[in-house]
């Protein structure tokens, strides 16, 4: 796959550029509790997704209910700065994610649920999640609990789907399943071989994944918002994460074949990748 090293180089200065710029910014807004510092890290994640030539193919409808959990499949770096452009919310994320130079200073920035894998931690995040969501803030959830290669989806979590018990008065908070797919370069659709220059997982190198991603084309994202659901509907934190987890393989597995992603319901449709909704 042709590899740029101008083109590398110009769009981490620029990545780097305006993300030293706002980190003072956005501390400044949440030390003074700004309401803006919801808004600005999306605001920033739409600025990198052009710095580094990532366009959206957006299909599905995102819950404008406050708050909601997203949950969605895992594949890359790259997702947060997707998801981050489309969301207003906060990530959960692993708690060594909070040491790491830079990303766990941004993370901290965006206000990130920061989660321990040890057992004994469990109840203590989640009660932590609960609280943020009981004070109406949206949370993004990758319940894979790692990254994957892109060509599959990988068995949820249900440990931390303990959360969507929370409720908001008489009804359960909203719980939408996302489906992502690196899909395109270039308008060309990306196969098997060559998802993995977008994905981040095993024992890949941060550094070196990076420069080498930053040096492709423009890569076309599809995103899939399929309908939300809840605890009360589903009965249970395991039926929700099967249905959760259904939901986000069977878009995953369409968006990647250039289908629409149709409800479980119905017959899946087979319009091309650019007619699935909006490409942003």
């Amino acid at each position: 796959m042709p590899h740029s090293a101008l083109l590398a180089s110009t769009r981490l200065f620029l990545y780097l550029t305006l993300t030293l710029a706002l980190m003072p910014v956005q501390a400044l807004l949440l030390v003074v509790r700004s309401p803006l510092a919801v808004r600005l890290p999306r605001t920033y994640h739409v600025l990198c997704r052009r710095i580094f030539g990532v366009r959206v193919a957006i299909s599905g409808t995102p819950s404008q209910e406050s708050p909601t959990l997203f949950i969605a499949n895992h594949v890359s770096y790259l997702d947060i700065t997707v998801l981050g452009s489309l969301i207003g919310g906060s990530f959960v994320a692993k708690a060594e994610v909070s040491r790491w130079p830079l990303f766990g200073w941004l993370a901290h920035l965006q206000r990130t649920v920061f989660v321990d894998r040890q057992r004994a931690s469990t109840l203590n995040q989640g009660e932590l999640m609960r609280r943020r969501l009981k004070a109406g803030d949206n949370l993004i959830l990758f319940p894979e609990g790692t990254s994957g290669d892109g060509n599959r989806t990988l068995r949820f979590k249900s440990s931390l789907l303990g959360v969507a018990d929370v409720r908001i008065g008489e009804r359960s908070i909203a719980v939408q399943p996302v489906s992502l797919a690196y899909a395109r370069l270039d308008g060309i659709p990306i196969g098997r071989a060559f998802r993995p220059y977008f994905a981040w997982y095993g024992d890949m190198l941060l550094a070196s994944h990076i420069w080498r991603m930053a040096g492709l084309g423009t890569m076309t994202v599809a995103v899939h918002f399929h309908s939300p659901i809840n605890e009360t509907t589903c009965g249970s934190r395991k039926a929700l994460a099967r249905a959760a987890q259904d939901a986000v393989s069977h878009g995953v597995a369409a968006l990647l074949s250039g289908r629409a992603v149709a409800p479980a319901s119905a017959p899946a449709a087979v319009p091309p990748l650019a007619a699935t909704g909006a490409v942003h």
